[in-house]
């Protein structure tokens, strides 16, 4: 059976999540984190992403990110694969593959869920229960959103620049939107687009989607993941 194309728009955000294989480490060290970021960096820049927000787990990773390229995505993290697996294996002593096949991906409404999304992610360390506060994790993009830390793999979306008239502003507004939790429903939403490449957002946003592309966004029922799949924090 061949696998379903996977479905990119120019302009439109993307959220990435790779796993390790057989959810095994991807980082065991600072080394490790840093190299990725290091490459991610250099491919985003070079396949012309944008990148809004990351975090890197241990054993796998969420990006957001928008791009002009329909192909962009894809050879980012065709490259940053290739080359941190090398990295990886070599420093490591092991050999053979270390992601989980592809990576999976869902386009993301502008309006009303890019900022939940960047939510989403940047409190992935939050709910795994490894800190208490997103700002005591390093390896994510929360620091330079919320704090101002100075980090140059992040550009703020048109979105989070609309939070406020200066860099202070939006970062206040910003750490705000952190002191409501995202429901259920809401967690709920995310997952289920991610694990099924179904576009995040209201019905018109699908209708616009299908418009673009010309065909319909996968079509997978909401709830418990079938025999198979697996559920994506």
């Amino acid at each position: 059976m061949s696998r379903h194309k996977r479905l990119i728009l120019p302009a439109v955000p993307l959220h990435i999540i790779q796993r390790g294989n057989n959810r095994g480490p991807c980082f065991t060290g600072t080394a490790d984190y840093l190299v990725y970021l290091t490459l991610l960096r250099k491919y985003a820049a070079e396949a012309a992403c944008h990148i809004h927000a990351y975090v890197l787990m241990t054993n796998h990773v969420h990006l957001l990110l928008s791009t002009g390229s329909r192909t962009g995505p894809s050879d980012l993290m065709r490259r940053l694969g290739q080359h941190y697996v090398q990295y990886f294996n070599r420093r490591h002593g092991r050999s053979g593959t270390l992601w989980e096949g592809r990576f999976r991906s869902c386009l993301v409404d502008t309006e009303q869920y890019l900022l939940v999304c960047q939510r989403y992610i940047e409190l992935n360390p939050v709910r795994a229960r490894m800190v208490k506060t997103p700002e005591a994790y390093p390896w994510s993009s929360y620091r330079a959103n919320a704090l101002g830390a100075d980090d140059p793999l992040v550009t703020p979306h048109v979105v989070y620049a609309s939070l406020g008239a200066h860099d202070v502003d939006r970062r206040a507004a910003y750490r705000h939107l952190f002191l409501e939790d995202l429901t259920e429903q809401l967690l709920a939403e995310i997952r289920h687009a991610s694990n099924s490449s179904r576009p995040l957002g209201p019905a018109s946003f699908l209708d616009e989607v299908t418009h673009a592309s010309g065909r319909p966004p996968v079509q997978r029922r909401l709830g418990r993941p079938r025999t198979g799949e697996k559920q994506l924090s």
